[in-house]
């Protein structure tokens, strides 16, 4: 495996690194508004804050010193920065990684922006506000809602936890940081891997447009392993370029450095944007090359099929809830998932920090990335989603462990879609939408049950026998008729859809808890190990003996709160012996 050389611990952003930054994560001013009085009493000039908060933990964590789980529907947000004078000239870029779920921004009092959606990164230029070489206030007015019509995913709408739903995250809840580039920079860069041609696209976009394009070009070095690949300098004549590159080359013996999860390799590439020959701008990113693809029934990496084992992940830590409690706590979630012997995750509910799939990357686990839903359908539901799920899609498009994109869950938010052509309608426009920006990835359209438009059929079901699972799966043409609900409850296609040949895969299953009176988990809770490793082999080996199930997605990692059914407790302690999972997974 190469290592990618423009690694920077706790660096918010790991796709496109600069080198002028600054954390603004820890103790922030704190405020609540329940009564929505803030913006009328101009509490973006001077806050008041009665308490502090270590962002980016919410309020309703014990990370964040407050630990009140009662939902606030308006929160405020203060703190001072200085800004060196050293920046000169620079532009300086304000960033937020994930705020729940309107964010309204000002600094010394001047509104800088705002922004709606709770999982999707954004920033805003702030150097018209900012006085360079002293301190400056940056005050975020935050509002939450308890409207079904918001993708908000496992959070709550009531005020109290019930089933899978737990406690709401409000405000903050990813890293806020600095970023000081030149006024001509490149904003974001569209990697496009092409196995067949032994080449990388890059699509860039200038942060904004020149006023003059004269002296303008645009350097892209690749590297492997340190090794130089291939360097290209072209002139820039507008504020979208596009870059062809050949990666072939005669460092290894395969010519081509693949990515896969048996040896996840990585390129490097350093974007330098100069202005008559001079650098004003560069940043480093990486990239995969690797090849999705559906066939005969099978989902193939690299033109050979792969078996997916992966493992339900929802993201939630104790203290923290769905802020990761650090960068050593992602990786310990990947390995641990590694060293159960699954070979990658589905990201349930929850657009997962950057820094997750950085690492995921580097280690070669698979990721099947799904979206937040919201729980009403109504043109303030479409419009939401909409929004969000684009900007989610762009934003974490270059990722090679993202295999799969995954909309919609289990009719949640569309729940009249087994015969509402409007909601069918809907899913079909994401599903083509998404296509549009991404050719490379399969779209599974709510996944469990009821698919429309989807390249892969993917069924949950929670049947604690193993033997009864297999001879409900063993005849495929009758399962996929859509004339017989594949779990006793649910229909596999909507109305007026049918299988059209595509893979098939058990992507919710298990669930296994132990007896306890602290949570639930799917079935009969079972006394010991012993009984859970014979529950557990028994479900997953009938997956593996249908021959026309090309993969599987155990729930779950860990306990979530109310929900015990995880194979590591919510501390991230293992249940059963780890070596013991893995030997059944890998039988």
């Amino acid at each position: 495996m190469a290592s990618t050389h423009n690694y920077v611990k706790d660096y918010p952003r790991p796709q496109w690194v600069r080198d002028e930054w600054q954390l603004l994560n820890g103790e922030w001013g704190f405020r609540f508004d329940d009564s929505f009085e803030g913006e009328n009493g101009k509490w973006y000039d001077k806050l008041d804050a009665d308490r502090t908060i270590q962002v980016p933990f919410t309020y309703e964590t014990k990370a964040s010193g407050i630990g009140e789980e009662k939902f606030h529907p308006c929160v405020w947000y203060e703190r001072s920065v200085s800004i060196p004078a050293e920046i000169g000239d620079k532009r300086i870029i304000l960033h937020f990684q994930a705020v729940d779920y309107e964010a309204k921004v000002w600094v010394n009092g001047v509104h800088v922006g705002s922004h709606e959606g709770g999982y999707a990164a954004f920033s805003f230029d702030i150097t018209d506000a900012i006085k360079v070489g002293g301190d400056n206030r940056i005050t975020v007015r935050v509002e939450d809602g308890n409207s079904t019509m918001q993708p908000r995913g496992k959070q709550r709408w009531v005020d109290h936890s019930f089933g899978c739903w737990y406690v709401q995250t409000t405000g903050i809840w990813q890293s806020v940081w600095l970023e000081y580039v030149d006024a001509l920079h490149v904003k974001r860069a569209k990697i496009t891997p092409s196995m067949e041609e032994a080449s990388v696209t890059f699509e860039y976009e200038l942060g904004q447009t020149a006023r003059s394009f004269d002296g303008l070009t645009l350097q892209t070095i690749i590297s492997y392993d340190g090794k130089l690949i291939r360097s290209t300098e072209t002139n820039v004549d507008r504020r979208f370029v596009k870059v062809d590159l050949s990666v072939m080359n005669d460092i290894g013996e395969w010519k081509v450095h693949a990515w896969h999860p048996n040896h996840p390799n990585l390129y490097d590439a350093e974007v330098i944007l100069k202005k008559d020959g001079k650098p004003v701008d560069t940043a480093r990113t990486y990239f995969g090359m690797r090849r999705i693809e559906i066939k005969g029934g099978r989902i193939l990496i690299n033109n050979h099929p792969y078996y997916q084992r992966l493992l339900l992940d929802q993201g939630y830590w104790e203290d923290t809830h769905l802020t990761p409690p650090s960068e050593e706590a992602i990786i310990e979630d990947i390995e641990k998932t590694l060293a159960l012997g699954f070979n990658g995750v589905r990201k349930h509910q929850k657009l997962e920090d950057p820094r997750f799939l950085y690492w995921a990357d580097r280690k070669g686990l698979l990721v099947w990335s799904e979206i937040a839903a919201a729980y009403e359908f109504g043109d303030d539901a479409i419009e939401r989603f909409t929004k969000e799920w684009m900007e989610v899609v762009r934003q974490h498009y270059n990722h090679p462990s993202i295999v799969t994109w995954v909309p919609f869950n289990e009719s949640w938010g569309i729940g009249g879609i087994s015969k509402d052509r409007k909601q069918q309608q809907f899913t079909e426009s994401i599903y083509h939408l998404t296509k549009s920006y991404d050719q490379m990835r399969p779209v599974v359209v709510n996944d469990g049950w009821e698919h429309t438009s989807s390249d892969i059929i993917t069924l949950h079901d929670y049947e604690e026998l193993g033997s009864v699972l297999e001879a409900r799966y063993k005849n495929k043409d009758a399962l996929l008729s859509g004339d017989m609900p594949h779990d006793k409850h649910h229909y596999p296609f909507a109305s007026g859809y049918s299988y059209q040949g595509q893979p098939v895969m058990i992507s919710e299953y298990g669930g296994i808890a132990f007896k306890s009176e602290e949570g639930w988990g799917y079935g009969n809770q079972v006394k010991n190990e012993e009984e859970f490793l014979a529950r557990y082999e028994g479900i997953t080996q009938a997956i593996k003996n249908l021959d026309y199930v090309c993969g599987f997605c155990y729930t779950q990692l860990t306990d979530v709160q109310q929900e015990v059914n995880g194979l590591l407790t919510i501390k991230r302690e293992p249940k059963i012996d780890m070596e013991k999972i893995r030997t059944i997974n890998l039988k």
